[in-house]
């Protein structure tokens, strides 16, 4: 961000702020006794890097927008999170102050907390070297619903466009099943057409704990005839993860028409139509894999 401020004129920024808006999710908050001020800095002192952003734009002249539901960046549309699902959301965050649960779960927006994400990361590292495989053929599929991620994760902006000629795009971010959830019941309400897209983003680098085979089933359609491919999809992982992506997401999105592509240390280019690029050429997708990661 700091070269993007410098080399050009940035119009307008989207981010969510979490000190800014804290005042409006004060009474979700464990203790009654913070300030508004006080709340405030207690949330921005942990984030430093999004001070930092936030004062770039302010010396730019950029003009900060929040990503809420129903917003328009361009040709995409926000489906999620809402104002209302983020207020509840970012008491849960890890970096901020302990949340009021009981008040929280009257508004039915309580997540069953996922293990912390460090800790999380710690023991998927550990485990990788004594994982468990197990079989997974085109019409066997064992990934789970039920899956948990943490509510930063589900606050993630889920962007929709509907390109004439290039197609439906679905870029998710970070979002885990309540989030592509509301996301769905978005776009339902608004004549948004699903399981219909051109190019969509895995979520979360492919994690086991940010989708299932229902929200799937919603967002991207059901499992389809073997061999069948009807759109592009991207997954961004890093070259040196044992964990990410997980074989059994990849093979979910695959027999759901997807051709699946992982950055994994190189660089991707979806060309929507457009002309390739000079230096750039046609990539194998990603095929089934016989076998998949158990579960713990």
């Amino acid at each position: 961000m700091r070269e993007l401020f410098a080399e050009i004129r940035v119009e307008k920024l989207w981010m969510h702020i979490p000190w800014r808006l804290a005042s409006e999710a004060k009474h979700l908050f464990a203790s009654k006794n913070w300030t508004e001020e006080g709340l405030k800095k207690a949330i921005k002192d942990e984030y430093d890097i999004l001070s930092e952003i936030l004062r770039m734009a302010w010396d730019a002249g950029t003009k900060v927008h929040y990503p809420f539901q129903g917003s328009r960046i361009g040709p995409f549309t926000v489906l999620s999170p809402s104002k209302r699902h983020y207020l509840h959301l970012l008491p849960q965050f890890d970096k901020t102050p302990d949340p009021d649960k009981e008040a929280i779960e009257r508004a039915g927006f309580w997540l069953i907390q996922a293990t912390n994400d460090a800790l999380g990361k710690a023991l998927e590292a550990a485990a990788s070297d004594t994982q468990s495989w197990i079989e997974e053929t085109w019409h066997e599929e064992h990934l789970r619903d039920g899956a948990c991620t943490s509510a930063s994760n589900e606050s993630s902006v889920v962007l929709y466009a509907n390109i004439a000629d290039g197609g439906r795009f679905l870029l998710t971010g970070d979002a885990g099943v309540c989030a592509l959830s509301w996301a769905v019941e978005y776009a339902k309400a608004n004549s948004f057409p699903l399981r219909s897209f051109s190019f969509v983003q895995v979520p979360h680098h492919g994690s086991r704990s940010n989708v299932g085979p229902a929200i799937l089933n919603e967002l991207i359609g059901p499992v389809r005839p073997e061999g069948t491919r009807t759109f592009t999809a991207f997954v961004s992982a890093p070259v040196d993860d044992s964990s990410h992506p997980r074989k059994m997401v990849l093979n979910a999105f695959i027999r759901r028409g997807g051709g699946v592509h992982a950055t994994q240390g190189s660089k991707r280019v979806h060309r929507g139509g457009f002309a390739s690029k000079k230096g750039y050429g046609a990539i194998e997708a990603i095929g089934l894999s016989p076998l998949v990661e158990e579960y713990d």
